[in-house]
């Protein structure tokens, strides 16, 4: 049989791809798990990222490593799909000639083909795991963007929305379940948008209710929504089902309403500030994840202002940031000038993460003492790297107990806080 291999780059998206891709190959290609490092093999798969700068010069370095090693004999045929492939579909052909195929990121279908194998039906609820037992899975709910932000090129990338469908979900989830997956976090491009296509209704409360009666699933996380519209009985559905984190990723980019507008947003700051003492008012306790944009084109230092002193008062549990990088093809490219200087988005950037460091701090230490029901993720050096409801996986901190008997990976201990950074949390068993 001959020996495949997937480099799987970028997003948790994208690790949903390939493990759907690999999960279709199994049976045709001696799978060679990408933690096993470089190993000569027939065919190497490469699924790209091309959303940002930074991405798309990581996608691209990985395709001429690929190049040289096939050129030294250590790798057969090399198939490349996903966002950059997608994007540059013209120019990539004959700028990497050494790449055997080029496949888009719309349908998986195009690597199968290109690699004369005709997966199983119902290839898309399956997963393929290299033998890492992880406790939670992301869980892809839907396809593409119909939204058009400004900086965003997305959309034309993985073109319009597509909702899969929720019986299509629950067999993929019910499959993951029975394979040891405690928790699921639900992600799209925006997850809130999940349902209008398939159903004429946004549909996510629903889902999380039909996803929540799977048993073996303890956690139900949501990730990716959008604050536009935002389905108020996904709230309600949380503040009453045990099953759902009181957690929500939504990335809010701005809080000025010239540059929400600038952004095509659509939503301006009056409601976005709403829709935040929504959250807090019918979820208490909720712990809120979201994502800001310094820099954009024309945002003045009034703006900035605003925004840290947005930031201040809303006291977001977790808050990520980013530098405006402008991507060609956007209307943000074609339309507005990129002239605010990256040493002023750099400072804008690290004063707001100072702010933002200050408030997780106090968020940390206010629960120290505090009982916490964790699932332990993974052990390393005599350490169990452990989550509460209030964390997510590779973008939180993390709760590190002790290593001790009767417990392993996968498991849900109880434990009291008894230490805190900006970051992470000590604790301690409770027997």
């Amino acid at each position: 049989m001959r020996s495949l291999q997937l480099i799987s780059l970028g997003c948790s998206k994208n690790t949903v791809d390939s493990e759907h891709l690999l999960a279709g190959l199994r049976g045709h290609y001696e799978i060679i798990p990408e933690s096993a490092g470089e190993q000569k093999v027939d065919i190497l798969l490469i699924n790209t990222c091309g959303f940002i700068g930074d991405a798309k010069e990581e996608s691209i370095q990985t395709i001429l490593a690929a190049a040289e090693r096939k050129k030294q004999g250590e790798v057969g045929r090399i198939v490349v799909f996903g966002c950059l492939s997608q994007r540059y579909a013209a120019e990539l052909p004959g700028l990497i000639p050494e790449v055997d195929s080029w496949c888009g990121a719309r349908r998986l279908e195009e690597v199968f083909e290109a690699l004369g194998v005709t997966p199983a039906e119902d290839f898309r609820t399956k997963r393929y795991s290299d033998g890492r037992k992880l406790p939670y899975a992301y869980l892809k709910i839907s396809e593409g963007c119909d939204r058009r932000c400004s900086y965003c090129a997305i959309p034309f990338i993985r073109g319009v929305h597509r909702s899969v469908p929720m019986e299509t979900l629950v067999k993929e989830a019910s499959s993951l379940a029975a394979d040891g997956v405690k928790e699921l976090i639900l992600i799209a491009q925006d997850s809130t948008y999940y349902g209008l296509d398939l159903y004429r209704e946004r549909a996510l409360a629903k889902l999380l209710a039909r996803l929540s009666e799977i048993e073996g699933i303890e956690w139900l996380r949501v990730h990716y929504s959008y604050p536009q519209d935002f389905p108020e009985d996904v709230l309600e559905q949380m503040a009453v089902n045990p099953k759902i984190c009181p957690y929500m990723d939504i990335p809010l980019q701005h809080i000025s309403d010239r540059v929400l507008s600038m952004m095509h947003r659509h939503i301006d700051g009056a409601a976005t500030r709403a829709l935040v003492r929504k959250f807090r008012g019918k979820v208490p306790g909720i712990v809120l994840r979201t994502t800001m944009i310094v820099g954009h084109p024309g945002e003045s230092g009034e703006d900035f202002r605003e925004l840290l002193d947005f930031v201040s008062q809303a006291k977001f549990e977790r808050l990520g940031a980013f530098k405006y990088s402008e991507e060609e093809g956007t209307f943000g490219a074609e339309n507005y000038s990129d002239d605010i200087p990256d040493s002023v988005k750099q400072s804008r950037l690290d004063e707001l993460m100072a702010v933002q460091k200050d408030i997780s701090l106090e968020f940390n230490r206010s629960r120290v003492g505090t009982l916490e029901r964790v699932l332990i993720d993974a052990e390393s050096d005599g350490i169990f790297v452990c989550r509460s409801r209030y964390e997510s996986p590779e973008v939180d901190g993390e709760i590190l107990v002790k290593k001790f008997p009767g417990a392993a990976p996968g498991d849900f201990i109880t434990v009291r806080i008894s230490g805190a950074d900006e970051y992470d949390l000590i604790a301690e068993p409770v027997e």
